[in-house]
């Protein structure tokens, strides 16, 4: 049964072949070689109490556009500014109006750690990942199976990759959990629907181990959401829509992440 998940991927592979045709996979080889090695993002987040990591994100599925984004590296330059501890570059086309070249402009605009957000369905786009810049990459658990969640966390290691594994239930989680990833997050959205609640994330943070990153994805609009998530166990967000649609993404930005530490001093499990 087609769902809107199946549907994106689809439009991955197709974008990805095109791509293929253009860069060699020797060719991306050769550029990672010639680059600085990628900034440990999972210890950077799992030093922390509490972090956001900023999204850059044109427009959604669900939303259709909701930036211009003129200038990503001024946007990501904001983000940072804010205290961001990671950047999310959403790298999609045809449902995000996303680009590798959005990638390339905030690597060139911040020295914190970048993930590429986009549905990773082939060895090579992993590749592709670090030779543009990223030093961390999005496994989606409801798109992959075990044996390539394995193969591909393992592959992203070997080049420095940090991974965030994305899950929205319990079942995920513990296929997730299988490969001993140390970035887990939950995402409000179903894929399938693209209905947000976050009483999904309130239902699966809690059953992350002690010891991983818990971040929370989607639906994060207010300092109450904030609250709310880290309350459940969040150790961060990710945020996209209201930080592009914020007249002010660095005052967001350090308002969340204040009383995101400020909040997790009080006790997680709280709520």
């Amino acid at each position: 049964m087609s769902t809107v998940l199946t549907s994106i991927i689809d439009g991955v592979r197709e974008d990805l072949a095109e791509r293929k045709r253009e860069v060699s996979f020797t060719e991306l080889q050769d550029k990672i070689a010639a680059i600085a090695p990628a900034i440990p993002a999972t210890e950077n987040l799992l030093s922390r109490s509490f972090s956001v990591i900023a999204e850059v994100k044109r427009s959604s599925p669900s939303k259709g556009e909701l930036a211009k984004i003129a200038d990503p590296k001024a946007l990501a330059d904001k983000y940072a500014q804010g205290g961001a501890q990671m950047i999310s570059v959403l790298t999609e086309r045809r449902r995000f109006d996303g680009s590798l070249a959005d990638l390339t402009a905030v690597r060139d605009a911040v020295e914190i750690p970048i993930l590429r957000k986009d549905f990773m369905v082939d060895q090579y786009q992993i590749f592709e990942a670090r030779a543009f810049g990223a030093d961390a990459i999005l496994l989606i658990v409801a798109a992959l199976s075990d044996g390539q969640l394995n193969e591909f966390n393992a592959m992203a290691k070997e080049l420095g990759l940090s991974v965030l594994v994305e899950v929205h239930d319990e079942v995920e989680l513990e296929r997730a959990l299988n490969f001993g990833p140390q970035l887990i997050g939950v995402n409000a959205r179903n894929l399938k629907t693209l209905e947000v609640d976050l009483a999904t994330c309130e239902r699966i943070l809690p059953l992350i181990p002690a010891g991983l990153a818990a971040i929370a994805e989607s639906g994060i609009s207010s300092l109450t959401d904030v609250r709310r998530l880290v309350s459940a166990g969040a150790t961060g967000v990710l945020v996209g829509e209201t930080l592009v649609k914020s007249g002010n993404p660095t005052e967001t930005i350090e308002e969340w992440t204040q009383a995101g530490i400020e909040y997790a001093a009080q006790g997680r499990g709280s709520a």
